[in-house]
């Protein structure tokens, strides 16, 4: 199927299978996917310009449906998702200014691709490591080695968390209380520097950048998992659309294959959302790690190659 807005030539098949498994995995990581939508839009033809741009507008709809399902589970933060609006607009105008220039001097392609593969092997290789020694340290409690503790924190606690509570104690003023992530009190500054970084990933590598966020909430913010996903997803309608907004004044949107990805990616999204409830905290993390990995793979192969997918 011919998309004359882009100029590329791509099955519609192929666009939807792709939407509904990132819709899937959107709605279990709270993510908008775009490590794997990115790289195989770029794989099936389109410059990064538009792989970036359409990825954003794909990812509206997709996250609207599983925000929404999220909401209704309860995984929602929505006081933490204002304020990280915020610094998500701010960074994804960042972004798409920093594509635009890459744009200009004709190295787009080059520069996003070293860029997302760096990014995607080493947001993986830290999540392994992690889920990895949090896994561990729950079966040494488990096997009665060290005080359990309550249930509640051993199903989503964190290897990181001593860092994470350092964090935390930082005297920033103003400070928040997220009661409904069970957090007393965050500077509202480390808020808005989290949510700048995923708005220029978002702007820059396209989706909205979950897989920057939804580590940065556990990780940095020491958000529950379970909101951290739920939040996420709340926080990238607000990214996402700001980044869609942006790339499309600037010429980077292809309308027409961001709809036909979105009829299978509201299917899946409600079937991650979903699936959620059936797994703790440390398990959605592991289980998160090979996905940057694949995206990054395909982005080597096309490199490599030269040719599409």
């Amino acid at each position: 199927m011919y998309f004359p807005i882009s100029g590329a030539d791509i099955s519609p098949i192929y666009l939807v299978v792709v939407g509904f498994l990132i819709g899937v995995m959107g709605g279990f990581f709270g993510v908008g996917g775009s490590f794997i939508a990115g790289p195989a839009l770029r794989a099936a033809g389109l410059d990064w310009n538009f792989a970036v741009g359409t990825d954003l507008a794909h990812i509206v709809g997709k996250s609207v449906v599983a925000a929404k399902r999220h909401r209704a589970l309860g995984n929602v933060d929505l006081r933490l998702g204002l304020i990280m609006a915020f610094g998500t607009i701010g960074g994804a105008e960042v972004g798409a200014q920093l594509i635009e220039a890459l744009k200009q001097a004709g190295n787009v392609n080059l520069v996003v691709s070293i860029v997302s593969i760096v990014i995607y092997v080493s947001i993986s290789s830290f999540m392994v490591w992690e889920s990895w020694k949090t896994l561990r340290l729950q079966k040494l409690k488990a096997a009665g080695m060290e005080n359990p503790g309550r249930r509640s924190s051993r199903e989503d606690e964190s290897s990181f968390q001593h860092v994470t509570t350092s964090i935390q104690k930082l005297q920033l003023a103003p400070m928040v209380a997220l009661p409904a992530s069970g957090v007393k009190s965050i500077s509202i500054w480390i808020i808005v520097l989290v949510s700048f970084i995923g708005g220029l990933f978002s702007g820059f590598l396209g989706g909205g950048a979950g897989y920057i966020r939804m580590p940065m909430l556990v990780y940095v913010l020491g958000i529950p998992t379970h909101l951290a996903v739920g939040t996420d997803l709340f926080e990238i309608i607000i990214s996402a659309s700001y980044g869609t907004f942006s790339h499309a004044m600037k010429g980077n949107v292809d309308i027409l294959i961001a709809l036909v990805m979105n009829t299978g990616a509201a299917i899946g999204a409600q079937i991650g959302a979903i699936s959620t409830q059936y797994f703790a905290g440390p398990k959605i993390r592991l289980a998160f790690v090979p996905l940057p990995l694949v995206g990054a793979a395909i982005v080597v192969y096309t490199m490599m190659t030269g040719h599409k997918l």
